[in-house]
């Protein structure tokens, strides 16, 4: 009896400790605990082994311009001494090697006043499996009271086709570069029609000392009261092996009704049941 109840005390304290990615069913439940961890990391043992833990030579971060991660961390760069993180976006592709996370994040050095952003990340898996960074960007803001539900995307159970030549693979990724010229093309001449016809309806746009701005209404809403003009030049893009989930990254010089600023962008797209390519998260931040 004794140990009957020992055994059940047990149980509801593992519970109690269990991360909540786990209690998330679903296939997105292995990327948030990959990017929970990290955060955890950088709690306990700081940022630089928290960040180390989570690239390879592939990982790009951009610091404000894109660099490549690994050697960026060895050189001991002049990092936070706290920064702390929570996903509050999650999105893994179908074929389970391809994921993306977002959310708050707040970072501080020793004696300084603690300052506020978002980050951003896309994730793949390694050979061993294990998720690593793919990029990583953040924008600053002044901070925000209110901190958003979780939101994510999984994917459904529907197959998809398997392509096995590195040419097919290229020009998939092509058609995602294509959509993102486009967008930037448009943008040139009016934001508000770029994005009403390319940014998906529960989109999420991130623009310097701004918090999220959440939603297509609020998006547009956003772009007309701050008088947005953008010049993007587009430069990389990659897709998941599955298909419908990609990103896209490039320079922009941003012009609004009181300032202009020259950004580095990041673009999440998402191909929706209509078969076009729609832009899920857009992040625009300074270089």
């Amino acid at each position: 009896m004794v140990y009957m109840l020992r055994f059940s005390i047990l149980g509801c304290l593992l519970t109690l400790f269990i991360p909540s990615s786990a209690q998330l069913l679903g296939k997105v439940g292995s990327l948030l605990a990959a990017d929970r961890t990290a955060a955890r990391l950088s709690a306990t043992v700081g940022p630089h082994a928290a960040l180390l833990s989570v690239v390879d030579e592939n990982t790009i971060f951009f610091v404000p311009s894109p660099v490549e991660a690994r050697s960026y961390l060895n050189n001991r760069p002049n990092i936070p001494d706290v920064l702390t993180w929570k996903p509050t976006f999650a999105a893994v592709a179908k074929s389970m090697e391809w994921g993306v996370t977002a959310g708050p994040m707040s970072f501080q050095r020793v004696g300084a006043v603690k300052r506020y952003g978002e980050y951003l990340a896309v994730w793949r898996r390694d050979r061993k499996g294990n998720w690593k960074i793919d990029l990583r960007a953040t924008v600053e803001h002044h901070g925000r009271k209110e901190e958003p539900d979780l939101q994510y995307i999984e994917p459904d159970d529907k197959d998809y086709t398997r392509f096995r030549t590195k040419e097919r693979i290229q020009q998939r990724k092509e058609i995602v570069l294509q959509n993102d010229q486009l967008l930037s093309a448009v943008l040139k001449s009016n934001a508000e029609v770029a994005y009403g016809e390319f940014v998906a309806e529960d989109a999420r746009f991130y623009f310097p000392w701004h918090t999220p701005i959440v939603g297509k209404k609020n998006i547009l809403a956003f772009v007309d009261k701050q008088d947005i003009a953008i010049e993007a030049e587009s430069l990389v893009a990659s897709r998941s092996y599955s298909g419908e989930l990609a990103y896209s990254y490039g320079t922009a010089k941003v012009a609004t009704a009181t300032d202009q600023i020259m950004c580095n962008y990041v673009r999440i797209w998402q191909l929706q049941p209509d078969f076009q390519w729609r832009v899920v998260i857009e992040m625009l931040f300074e270089r």
